[in-house]
């Protein structure tokens, strides 16, 4: 049984004020099992809380991220033909009419036909470029290309922190799996002109894409924000490129409107397409705003279930701290008898049994940020995830100690409130 202190002399001499670890340390060798068993509950809680809040704040970062184009006032929708005569030219014809009827509904204020948008998750076209003609093989490379016809800068709200909007003489007839030059004319995200020519000016640089990069445009505008149309962690996650086209095969129709309309517009949309051309299925439809929540449903999940995870680790740790210290109190309730009864304090007692608590605590904690470093490493390896970074672990560390004096309080306190006259019965 671990013991108290013994009080041998006045309170001005009470070995537990004139040094408190020296019994607190000797009375922890007695129960070396107990102990270890409690920090090694504590470290593989550190490790995983530590973890798990890093996983959070990452996850919480890529839902912060700008998508670059107007949520909130966009809708998107994409219907398949089910001519099997179309041609090119009947092809673009059709998409004037939609774009024509699609403009002229209530409420909506632009319309423009694009390959993907920003979360969309779907129709995304990637391609190598290089800053230097010839080369073998580009240096750039799963560069995200959106195409858009007349009006997409504006139509999407994208915002422009150099240059200019593409001229209506620089859309043309382009498709990435043709062969084909692109158009003359190209605009970029500042992420991307950052990594392609560092401290200079991007506007007026050329782009060389194709085979060998025999295909050259040039910079327009440089863009402040334009996420990809799926992330892949958050590394590269703006390398895109702007290019003006006039039709899009297999593209989609993004509709800009007041949010207030924004429902009713959706509603609509199948019956004005329809009177266009009902030889036609509408394969998908949805408000952006939508869109971008559902491309983070996945994410929302994984941080409940990790706010689970880390509770239930939690709640584990504090009860068994509560069952320890009570344990402990119990059995030297004896000895606090004495010591009250020879000069010690309430405050004496609670002191001793928090100071124990810190010790220990303290113990896990150190052994549970190295297995914190560990865990991180074999997932990095595993799953791809980023390092840990550093300021999570005193965070991990901090919850445990406040959770270790808040467990240990009632305890203590029990303890603290022993009366002096306990020292006076038998064990």
């Amino acid at each position: 049984m671990a013991r108290l202190p013994a009080a041998t002399g006045a309170r001005a001499e009470d070995p537990v004020r004139a040094t408190i670890m020296h019994p607190i340390l000797s009375a922890l060798k007695h129960h070396k099992t107990t102990v270890v068993l409690v920090m090694l509950e504590i470290a593989l809680t550190c490790a995983i809380v530590s973890n798990a809040l890093f996983l959070i704040g990452d996850r919480l970062s890529d839902m912060q991220l700008t998508t670059g184009v107007a949520n909130n006032e966009l809708v998107w929708v994409n219907s398949d033909s089910l001519r099997e005569d179309g041609n090119p030219a009947s092809r673009m014809s059709l998409e004037q009419a939609d774009l024509t009827a699609l403009r002229d509904m209530r409420g909506v204020t632009g319309v423009v036909r694009v390959n993907s948008l920003p979360l969309l998750d779907a129709a995304m076209w990637r391609s190598g470029i290089s800053v230097q003609p010839g080369l073998p093989k580009a240096t750039f490379n799963n560069i995200a290309m959106y195409l858009g016809t007349p009006g997409i800068v504006g139509e999407l709200g994208i915002k422009l922190d150099q240059g200019r909007d593409f001229l209506p003489q620089e859309y043309a007839d382009y498709s990435p799996s043709a062969n084909q030059a692109p158009p003359s004319a190209v605009i970029v995200t500042r992420a991307l002109a950052d990594r392609l020519w560092p401290s200079q000016s991007a506007l007026g640089q050329p782009i060389f894409m194709g085979e060998k990069g025999k295909y050259v445009t040039r910079v327009v505008g440089v863009t402040r924000h334009l996420l990809n149309p799926t992330l892949s962690g958050r590394t590269n996650s703006e390398d895109n490129l702007l290019l003006p086209v006039r039709s899009i095969p297999g593209g989609m129709y993004v509709l800009r409107m007041e949010p207030a309309a924004r429902d009713a517009v959706l509603r609509d949309i199948p019956a004005v397409l329809d009177r266009v051309d009902n030889d036609r299925i509408i394969t998908g439809s949805n408000s952006y705003a939508r869109t971008v929540s559902d491309y983070f449903h996945d994410d929302r999940a994984l941080i409940w279930l990790l706010l689970v995870v880390i509770g239930c680790l939690l709640a584990l740790t504090a009860l068994g701290v509560v069952g320890l210290s009570s344990f402990w109190v119990q059995q030297r309730t004896h000895q606090i008898g004495i010591r009250r009864a020879v000069g010690a304090t309430r405050n004496d007692i609670l002191r001793y049994f928090q100071t124990e608590n810190f010790l220990i605590v303290s113990g896990g904690i150190a052994l549970g940020l190295l297995l914190a470093v560990a865990l991180n490493l074999l997932l990095m390896k595993h799953y791809e995830l980023p390092r840990l970074p550093l300021y999570y672990l005193p965070i991990a560390a901090l919850v445990l100690w406040v959770l270790g004096q808040l467990a240990v309080l009632g305890p203590a306190l029990r303890a603290a409130a022993v009366p002096p006259v306990v020292a006076t019965r038998s064990v």
